[in-house]
């Protein structure tokens, strides 16, 4: 055990001495030009990601997938998914059904802390299709509440959803699981040097210029955290927990979409003092798009948003980093910053938790901005200790917001 602890010490010294040497060297993601004839990336990243591990029903359950658990290192959560016929989504029969499931998945892994559900009518396609018909997220603590829901209470429970029967949800094009690594600016080659002459002025001084941020103050060693692509039914429990237990708050880049199917975690991170920002309704790319459509998709995650959280949306962030000037003009118009980042480690590639962890110490700096994806399960992992080693590096943690505010927290 003393030897295990002397070794932790050690490379928690040559991690703080790389995050000393790397603060002015790092360099920020460049703003680049959309390449000619690219081919979309491999999904969900160039490795793929490991399996996690299902939890088995006995006797099994008639409309159940799978049901899928991980840990944070402190508590474990699981995620069941269900596909029902069409006709029987009822609200009556969805609710009996989750009631059963929830029950026996809890039976069967004595220590899980949280079940979440998701119940699919006929139509299953994954992210991009039809959302599901009923959510729920069920603590233990919570279970015999849940258990004893009715047709008649059932919407008293804080953490369940019911979809409208008379809303279509489906895309107006493909979602783009492209990860966000450098900033792509589709436009002329003079609109292109704008841009990056602005980002290296961003990087120098700080703060947002005109309708976009870069860099926080360089002189204030406050960073801020941000997740895309939340909320995630198996990884929102883990991640709210991590945060909640080192005492940091973070931006979540929100999917109008996955918002919409599961309000009842984007209500928890506004309550727990997180900060909820735009990520597109659909996840689409927006650089082919025209300013008309581009400002319908995040109106759209705007409205749904602010109808969950009662709170204007400040922040917006497009899916892959791509923008152009009908991104820009439409940002502006509706009042709103677009914030990038210094700092992706690349955890949607699944590149492995060591050198996930090497990579967000060694890039920390003042005025950063970490992009970090909620649904990677290694960041899930690695994000309790690199919480707590960033903090005793002397960097405080905090929202995109507590980033741009001044030194007295204007």
């Amino acid at each position: 055990m003393h030897g295990n602890c002397s070794r932790w010490l050690g490379w928690l010294f040559v991690l703080t001495g790389w995050v000393a040497m790397a603060q002015a060297t790092a360099p920020l993601p460049p703003v680049q030009a959309i390449p000619p004839g690219e081919s979309q990336p491999l999904a969900p990243g160039q490795r793929p990601a490991a399996v996690l591990p299902e939890i088995t029903l006995s006797p099994p359950l008639e409309g159940v997938r799978k049901i899928e658990y991980a840990s944070n290192g402190f508590i474990e959560a699981a995620h069941a998914l269900l596909v029902i016929p069409g006709a029987s989504t009822t609200p009556a029969f969805m609710l009996l059904k989750a009631q059963r499931v929830v029950a026996a998945t809890f039976q069967a892994r004595p220590g899980l802390q949280t079940v979440d559900i998701s119940i699919y009518g006929g139509d299953y396609r994954g992210f991009g299709g039809p959302l599901p018909r009923f959510t729920a997220s069920v603590s233990r603590s919570r279970f015999r509440e849940f258990e004893r829901l009715t047709l008649a209470s059932f919407l008293n429970f804080d953490h369940l959803w019911i979809n409208p029967d008379d809303v279509f949800y489906g895309p107006p094009a493909p979602p783009t699981d492209e990860p966000e690594k450098s900033p792509l600016f589709e436009g002329t080659r003079a609109q292109l040097k704008a841009q990056q002459l602005e980002q290296a002025a961003a990087s120098s001084q700080g703060g947002v210029v005109g309708s976009r941020l870069y860099h926080g103050n360089p002189g204030r060693p406050v960073v801020a955290l941000t997740f895309d692509d939340a909320p995630h039914p198996l990884y929102a429990p883990l991640l709210l927990d991590s945060l909640r237990r080192a005492g940091v708050h973070a931006t979540f880049f929100c999917i109008g979409r996955n918002a919409e199917a599961y309000p009842y975690f984007v209500r928890e991170m506004v309550q727990e003092g997180h900060e909820v920002a735009n990520h597109t309704y659909h996840h689409v790319r927006l650089n082919t798009l025209d300013e008309a459509t581009v400002t319908a998709e995040i109106t759209r995650a705007n409205q749904v948003l602010q109808n969950i959280t009662g709170k204007p949306v400040v922040y917006f962030r497009p899916p892959g980093g791509r923008f152009s000037p009908a991104v820009l003009q439409a940002v502006e118009r509706l009042g709103m910053t677009l914030a990038f980042w210094t700092d992706d480690p690349g955890d949607f590639d699944n590149i492995g938790q060591a050198p996930l962890e090497a990579s967000l110490l060694s890039r920390l700096r003042s005025g950063g901005i970490v992009l970090l994806h909620d649904n990677v399960l290694q960041t899930i992992v690695v994000l309790p200790r690199f919480l707590s080693l960033a903090q005793r590096t002397g960097y405080r943690l905090g929202t995109v917001s507590d980033l741009v505010r001044g030194p007295a927290g204007r």
